[in-house]
């Protein structure tokens, strides 16, 4: 990641000023004021105006409106103030006395996530540092430094997702989880391979990655820093590539599915992270890793696959397989690792577009408590959810004749039975769990606010804020 720096004085480059939503300018000369005063919706958050000035200096002014001037705005201003220069344009962002110290993390957060770019992207990242004027820099190093973090996790998630799946399969996933805990003291990873998920009865990631000739990986990352009081388990489910297996996709369906382990990039991205920032809450990151394939070893629809919880499940679509995986990984977390709260995100059901549309994701939970919790942190990260019931009558649509449960019923809401699906496995643990249903969220068609085109690594900055909360 390029650098974001504080500074005193002014420093060369493309000068950046800022108006709020009753049109002030912070820090212009009478003549910028005064081109500034003619724009259309001037202090809008996001709105951009690019002032030239030819042999003069600076050379160019870029004028960004923070709307409001909360850290929502700050963000906006900064994803408008980096996409308006060339990547390799020296930015030098004017912060108006007194700002806000949220407001600078969201302009930074802003500047970075819009800056993104997947490292075989044509037109590359960017490379030039970015400089923020103030008299106070002190007051802003905290939030400056959570930005970065937020960020750097942000940019790994994307960055997982991004990698096609020619290269990015289970062994792969679970190498570069291992790679990045090992520079953050404090951080252990287990990585289960087939051997071993056979021997302690992961039936579920056995049945989805049967068939492929890369075997599933069950990966376990823990951060247990000194006096936590608390302990959450992060479970992301990790689909290195999704053909729908035997039951399988269509061309236009299947041509995105390397994301469908963007859960799992999540959950992993967010621990690593919560490590960096020293973070004092005990977090268990679970991303169960498989690809569904098509081969002669591939599950059936019709099969009855046993879980890890000893449970039996049927299964007569092979394409509802995160389900599978996920129940194994709640299972396993809720007997072995004694959580507080259990939170799974998941790219789990096309349903979630259709409900929410391409920019929210579906929150179930039992809980109102934890559910108000997420809600909050999502909303000040600038990632929206929307929760939907885990209605009781419902659950009679799981009723399988031959096995405890119906993974894939015909009836019912689709995203909904999904989460009721996964709730028979939380046993007592089931009232402090959450589902985030993120499918539509994780990718983004086009490069838009803060989000730059192809995967958003939604979710990361949410659990940041609801882990430091």
């Amino acid at each position: 990641m390029f650098a974001i720096r504080l500074v005193t004085a002014p420093e060369p480059g493309t000068r950046v000023l800022a108006a709020d939503d009753s049109g002030v300018l912070a820090g212009g000369d009478d003549e910028t004021a005064e081109l500034h005063r003619t724009a259309d919706e001037p202090g809008r958050a996001g709105a951009v105006q690019v002032v030239p000035r030819p042999l003069r200096t600076p050379a160019k002014i870029v004028i960004v409106g923070v709307g409001a001037g909360d850290e929502a705005g700050w963000r906006a201003a900064g994803s408008a103030a980096v996409r308006a220069v060339r990547p390799d344009e020296a930015l030098h962002v004017v912060l108006p006395d007194g700002v806000d110290a949220a407001a600078v993390r969201g302009l930074a957060e802003g500047v970075w996530f819009a800056a993104y770019r997947f490292r075989d992207a044509v037109d590359g990242p960017r490379s030039v540092e970015v400089t923020l004027q103030t008299s106070t820099p002190d007051a802003y190093a905290e939030s400056l430094e959570t930005a970065r973090a937020t960020a750097a996790a942000t940019w790994l998630a994307r960055d997982l997702t991004n990698m096609p799946s020619s290269v990015k399969n289970p062994a792969w996933f679970a190498a570069q989880v291992v790679t990045e805990a090992a520079t953050r003291p404090g951080l252990t990873v287990t990585v289960r391979e087939p051997e071993q998920l056979r021997a302690e009865g992961f039936g579920g990631l056995l049945a989805v990655g049967g068939g492929s000739a890369t075997p599933p990986r069950l990966v376990e990352l823990a951060w247990r820093p000194e006096g936590a009081t608390r302990h959450v388990v992060l479970v992301g489910k990790g689909i290195t590539f999704d053909t729908g297996g035997l039951s399988i996709k269509t061309r236009d369906g299947m041509k995105l599915m390397k994301k469908d382990m963007g859960g799992a990039a999540t959950v992993v991205a967010a621990t690593l992270a919560a490590a960096d920032l020293g973070l004092p809450v005990r977090i268990t990151a679970l991303a169960p890793l498989a690809e569904n394939a098509v081969s002669g070893s591939a599950y059936r629809p019709g099969d009855v696959i046993t879980q890890w919880d000893g449970s039996t499940t049927e299964t007569t679509n092979s394409d509802a397989e995160g389900r599978l995986v996920l129940a194994d990984a709640l299972g396993y977390a809720v007997a072995r690792l004694d959580p507080d709260v259990v939170l799974d995100v998941a790219t789990l059901t096309g349903a979630n577009s259709v409900a929410l549309g391409k920019r929210t994701a579906a929150l179930y939970s039992h809980d109102d408590a934890l559910a108000e919790a997420l809600e909050s942190a999502g909303r000040a990260a600038g990632e929206r959810m929307w929760r939907l019931p885990l209605p009781d009558d419902y659950v009679e649509y799981l009723h399988s004749d031959i096995a405890d449960r119906h993974s894939s019923p015909a009836r019912g809401a689709g995203s909904v039975v999904a989460a009721l699906f996964l709730s028979e496995f939380l046993g007592d643990k089931v009232g402090s769990w959450a589902h985030i249903d993120m499918s539509a969220p994780s990718w983004a068609e086009t490069h838009e606010g803060d989000l730059t085109k192809g995967a958003t690594g939604w979710g990361v900055r949410t659990l940041l804020r609801y882990l430091s909360a």
